[in-house]
């Protein structure tokens, strides 16, 4: 006996032969909110009314009830009950409205989160670029004493030169040219803007950290919040990073690398966004690949125990990582043999419109 859910109902299966069915009610909105309940995983009433002992189940996420496999319920009709295709339209167009009102999942919440901190990351920089450059022709020695936040604050709140300098405790004869009262003004004005998008990226920051700790505690301790809020961006979601293979979170954030590799058959990528993890970026570069490989397999069980709420087990994958690094680092302690590093470098062939250099390092 297999256990079948369609869009119309629930049956119960011995080969082609239906053996009992129960219906959903013929109201749009009412089987569009059961098709939801499915699709977000959920067993509905009418399918544990119809489970028996040693079934199978068509559905993985009916495992709870019986076996899952792989099932052809295309015999299962549903003009055979009755049922029309006006009514299967009806139920669709509910189920979207259902589907986009839903609220944002947290992981979500969080990786848009991340992509706004990239955003006010790229617009910090570009304004205290311009800042510097404009309020050090007036006082270029302000660069010493005070960086980032504290810069733009003080060029907001005091602006003059030697406003800035008592409330510092230096006295010094700055080699700055005189501004105008409308020209400071000005340039006070950028500073707070600058200095309300450095408050805004702290409160990201909070965001994030406290986001992540609820979401993916695992995740979080074993790398950092803020690198795993990144992968659970880059991944489309904490879910989807839980399905992908260790390989592929390996690799996220290199795609641009990657298809250069597949495209032009330039060497491959060892590492994406996990570089910025100390295991791999202070590996010596014929270690990194290693590292990586080894930290994108716990990164996948880290993923996999958050996404199904399992228990913390950050502290025992920490301490494998750590030990799985030592013995790469006692195994591989000198780079290998020129002759083995080229020719483990795909040649190009000539007439294909690309160089190989064997000693150009990337």
């Amino acid at each position: 006996m297999i256990l079948v859910t369609k869009w119309f109902g629930v049956f119960l299966c011995e080969g082609e032969e239906v053996r009992a069915f129960k219906l959903f009610e013929k109201e749009p909105k009412l089987v569009a909110k059961k098709l939801a309940a499915v699709q977000r995983g959920e067993i509905l009433p009418e399918e544990r009314a119809l489970a028996v002992k040693r079934m199978k189940v068509a559905d993985a996420r009916l495992k709870p009830l019986g076996k899952p496999m792989v099932f052809d319920s295309s015999f299962i009709k549903p003009e055979n009950y009755g049922l029309t295709p006006d009514l299967m339209q009806k139920v669709m167009l509910e189920l979207g409205k259902i589907r986009v009102r839903e609220p944002l999942s947290e992981d979500r919440s969080i990786a848009q989160a991340i992509r706004a901190t990239d955003d006010l990351i790229e617009e910090i920089n570009l304004l205290s670029e311009r800042l510097h450059e404009w309020y050090g022709v007036y006082f270029p020695e302000l660069g010493d004493f005070a960086v980032d936040a504290e810069y733009a604050r003080l060029v907001h709140e005091m602006g003059d030169r030697q406003v800035i300098m008592d409330h510092l405790g230096v006295s010094l004869e700055s080699v700055g040219t005189d501004l105008v009262d409308r020209d400071l003004d000005v340039i006070r004005g950028m500073g707070g803007t600058l200095f309300e998008l450095y408050k805004r990226k702290e409160a990201l920051d909070a965001y994030i950290l406290d986001g992540m700790d609820r979401v993916a505690p695992n995740l979080s301790a074993l790398l950092n919040p803020n690198l795993a809020a990144r992968l659970i961006s880059l991944a489309g979601g904490l879910q989807r990073l839980a399905r992908f293979p260790s390989s592929t979170v390996q690799l996220l954030g290199a795609e641009k690398a990657l298809f250069l590799h597949l495209r032009s058959g330039k060497r491959p990528p060892k590492h994406g966004v996990i570089f910025q993890h100390p295991w791999v970026n202070r590996s010596p570069y014929w270690q990194r690949g290693k590292v990586a490989r080894s930290l994108g397999g716990k990164i996948s069980i880290a993923a996999k125990v958050d996404a199904y709420r399992g228990e913390f087990i950050a502290d025992q994958l920490k301490e494998q990582m750590e030990k799985r690094v030592a013995e790469i680092k006692e195994k591989y302690p000198q780079p290998p043999p020129r002759e083995q590093r080229q020719q483990g470098r795909p040649q190009q062939r000539h007439g294909q419109g690309h160089k190989y250099y064997p000693n150009h390092r990337r």
